[in-house]
């Protein structure tokens, strides 16, 4: 397995994709922070030059962020997929493939966030005006919001693996974490439904906004044990299905 990592990882890291799209989420973090530095000096009552406003930016940001997630997914799960039949008929078993690009693509992810997160931090603390405990609350609203994200991030590297069609895994993200809670709210007053509706990705993601703006942000379990669900399920579902998918 160790092998197999380097080579894709060497791969991965020869990827101006991945390198591009890394370079345009921090390009866009500060340009948001460029933009509304701009308009305070040029009018000291814009209510938005709030480190707690440029913050919100990210925790409003679910599903853009899943969505960033599947152009990382795509470096190693795009046009490479059709190189697993060569690794496969080289004695490389479908599991170490499964799981080797998936430690990698989220490794890559995984950095580019926490990257971006410091950046704002910094932006945030040092251009505009600061509110008590805006830090903590920002990155307590970070720490819920971490596993619904990666739980999109995981079912994206199912489909991606099971050559589900990109367009298809867009309409799929765009109903869990962007439209879930929305469209079962209609659901509501049927008590096993209103369940659901409290426990969607796209309300839990509505709510830690909320808690984040009313400058309650807490630590909140149930947001990991909906994002464990989705990421256990999803993973072992791809795993499965892919050892035993017939390679073209």
């Amino acid at each position: 397995m160790i092998n197999y990592l380097k080579s894709e990882s060497y791969r991965l890291l020869r990827k101006k994709g991945t390198h591009i799209t890394g370079l345009i989420c921090l390009l866009l973090i500060v340009a948001a922070a460029a933009t509304l530095y701009f308009f305070e000096q040029f009018d000291p009552n814009f209510p938005y030059a709030t480190s707690k406003f440029f913050y919100s930016n990210v925790i409003s940001g679910g599903l853009l962020i899943v969505i960033v997630g599947l152009i990382y997914n795509t470096a190693l799960t795009g046009k490479d997929l059709s190189l697993i039949k060569q690794s496969i008929s080289f004695g490389i078993s479908r599991n170490i493939i499964f799981w080797s690009k998936l430690i990698l693509t989220l490794s890559y992810f995984l950095l580019i966030c926490v990257v971006g997160i410091v950046l704002m931090i910094a932006l945030g603390e040092n251009l505009f005006t600061g509110e008590n405990q805006s830090v903590r609350n920002f990155l307590l609203a970070c720490v819920n919001m971490a596993p619904i994200v990666l739980s999109g991030f995981f079912l994206t590297h199912t489909l991606k693996m099971l050559k589900v069609g990109e367009v298809y895994i867009f309409i799929v993200l765009l109903f869990i974490f962007g439209l879930s809670g929305s469209l079962l709210r209609v659901f509501r007053p049927f008590a096993g439904l209103r369940e659901l509706h409290k426990n969607a990705p796209n309300t839990l993601l509505n709510d830690n906004l909320m808690s984040y703006l009313d400058g309650a942000a807490q630590f909140n379990y149930h947001y990991w044990v909906v994002g464990i669900v989705i990421s256990v399920i999803s993973l072992l579902i791809g795993a499965k299905k892919f050892a035993n998918k017939n390679i073209d």
